[in-house]
This record gives structure tokens, C-alpha cells and sequence, in this order.
């Protein structure tokens, strides 16, 4: 027999950014070469526990920082094909130093750039999975329209079992983190909120969001259980898979929502659905849900206010009813 073809896939992060590069993953495991094949996924070190345990990953491979660290190993690999899926300086490195065909997504950088200084709308209407999925194209790959992955291993904690008794049915999960402050719902209208939801609410989050969630809980000590920072991402995998929904903001916890099938009701602010980046193929009864009358939206291409002098305060205005109204 043929040895299999053997392909690289490159994202390095995030951790969201790396959620969405599953159906890529899944179909090229399975259509390409009629599945006689050898997947490989390069990403950093950080974040390799996002793929570890997918069963159509065959190997993954990270670096700490620099591509210098891996370069040697991959180029004893002899791969076939490359699928560039973050299309940066380090993936250029890896592609030329490697020799190998490959293929790269559109950013999309310059349109970004139009929506969020002019607001003049050019970008395809077309999700970002979708952008992924053109690089398989010359192969005749398809897309199984199967949604996202995320594999919780059986050898990860028990989160739910570890709720205080009260939480750990018929709850309401808030991942209440974003990467920047435009993506992120003000601590006050968070607890406004959390007291309009009947469910217990559990909120969920890394140790950076840990102190926020103590005031959020402290407002309401029988509703709302500060989760953030007491689990590993598969532990917060495990409280949203065992949700009734989940409220989110444009943050990689959103994309596990939606990979587990979950009604997920997205809050967004600085960013917009527009970038591509909105949560793909959810459970039923999913909503997005904008600030209404904000002229200046999106803020930024990130949710940051780096090159901005002007504090965003699109998040105040989002509506809470409709926000209680969607989960309802």
C-alpha cells in the first residue's frame, strides 16, 4: 500500500481561532485521499489540549515562541501539503522553510480595516469556517456541514460534581471573559442582569476573570456561582455542555458553546458578526445580540482601543431584556 498523504495544518491561536479550524480538520481526515492520510496540527504549546484528544488529529506539534524550535522536526516529516489557517509571519516561516505546497485563507485585513475606519461594508458574507474550508478546494473537499469540534476527554475533572448542589441543574452559564475591554458587558450591567435571570447562574471564565466574578457573586450569593479560574477549559467545556444555554461574549468560550450544540446567546460590542467570527452552527434558539443605536460600531477589529483616543461604551447599551427574553 501507499504510504498516506501527510498534511500540516498551522493555527496558532487562540483558543476560539483554533476551535474553528475543526471542520477543516474533520473533513480533510476524511475525504482526502479517501481518508488514507496523516494529519498533523502545529499551534503553540498553550494550547495544544484543544486538539489533543480529536480523534482526526494524528499528531500535534507546538512551539513555545518561535518557529525556529520545530523546523527541523517538521522538515524531517517529508509532508505533502500545507493548510495555512493563520497566515502570519511564523506560518510564512514554517511554508518556506518546509519547501512544501501549500495553502493559505483570506484574511480579509484591508476590508477589515474599511468596516472599522469608514464603515464601508466589503467583506463576503460568509463565515470564517467558511474561509478555512477554500484553502481544501483543488482537493474536492466538502464541507459535512457537521459543525465545530470539542473533545472532552473521559480523564478530565468532574466540574459539574464539584458545584455547590444548588448549581448543578437547570443553570444558566455566563462566560463573562473577553480578550478586550470592548467585548466585555461593564461589570454593573452583568449584575443587573444575572439578578433578571430565574435560573441559578453560573459564571464561567479564566483566572484573570476570577476577580470580576467574586463582585459579580457578591451581589447575588444564592443565585450566582463564581466559577472563573477553579477549572481547566475542559472543566468550563464540562459546565457548558451541562447547561440550559449559555450567555456569552465574542470570546473562545462562545465557539465551544457552539461546537457542543448549545443555545448560545452572543453579546457583542467593540466587534461586529460581520468579521465572520459569530458563533457557527449553535444549538437551536441561538440569538446574537447587538447594542441598538451605535453609530461607530465595529470599534475595532479586535475590541481593543489601542489606536483610539475615544473610551467605546457600545456594550451599555445593550438591551438586558432581550438579552432575558432570548434565553427565555
Amino acid at each position: 500500500m501507499n504510504a498516506p498523504v501527510k498534511i500540516l495544518i498551522i493555527r496558532f491561536s487562540s483558543i476560539g481561532d483554533i476551535v474553528l479550524t475543526t471542520p477543516v480538520i474533520r473533513c480533510l481526515k476524511k475525504q482526502l485521499n479517501n481518508g488514507h492520510n496523516e494529519v498533523h496540527f502545529l499551534t503553540k504549546e498553550g494550547f495544544k489540549g484543544i486538539v489533543e484528544h480529536n480523534p482526526y488529529v494524528d499528531q500535534v506539534k507546538t512551539i513555545q515562541k518561535n518557529t525556529s524550535e520545530i523546523i527541523p522536526r517538521l522538515q524531517q516529516e517529508g509532508y505533502d501539503y500545507i493548510f495555512d489557517l493563520h497566515k502570519n509571519l511564523r506560518s510564512a516561516q514554517i511554508k518556506r522553510a518546509l519547501k512544501t505546497l501549500s495553502f493559505s485563507f483570506d484574511k480579509y485585513n484591508f476590508e477589515k480595516w474599511l468596516l472599522v475606519n469608514f464603515n464601508i461594508n466589503k467583506m463576503p458574507d460568509m463565515h470564517i469556517v467558511d474561509r478555512y474550508m477554500e484553502t481544501t478546494k483543488a482537493f474536492n473537499i466538502k464541507n459535512d456541514n457537521e459543525g465545530l469540534d470539542y473533545f472532552i476527554p473521559n480523564t478530565d475533572q468532574n466540574a459539574v460534581s464539584q458545584l455547590p448542589e444548588d448549581f448543578q441543574k437547570n443553570y444558566t452559564v455566563y462566560a463573562i471573559g473577553g480578550q478586550h475591554e470592548g467585548k466585555i458587558l461593564p461589570t454593573h450591567k452583568i449584575i443587573e442582569l444575572c439578578g433578571m435571570i430565574q435560573t441559578p447562574v453560573v459564571l464561567a471564565g479564566g483566572p484573570e476573570d476570577a476577580e470580576r466574578g467574586d463582585e459579580i457573586a457578591s451581589h447575588h450569593k444564592h443565585h450566582v456561582y463564581n466559577a472563573c479560574g477553579k477549572f481547566t477549559l475542559h472543566g468550563s467545556a464540562q459546565l457548558i455542555q451541562n447547561a440550559r444555554a449559555v450567555i456569552t461574549h465574542d470570546t473562545g468560550l462562545m465557539h465551544i458553546a457552539a461546537a457542543l450544540k448549545k443555545k448560545v446567546i452572543s453579546l457583542w460590542g467593540a466587534t461586529v458578526p460581520e468579521f465572520g467570527m459569530y458563533p457557527y452552527m449553535p444549538g437551536e434558539g441561538s440569538k446574537i445580540i447587538e447594542p441598538k443605536n451605535v453609530k461607530n460600531r465595529p470599534y475595532s477589529k479586535l475590541g481593543d482601543r489601542k489606536w483610539y483616543k475615544k473610551k467605546f461604551t457600545g456594550m451599555e447599551k445593550i438591551d438586558l431584556n432581550e438579552v432575558v427574553k432570548a434565553l427565555d
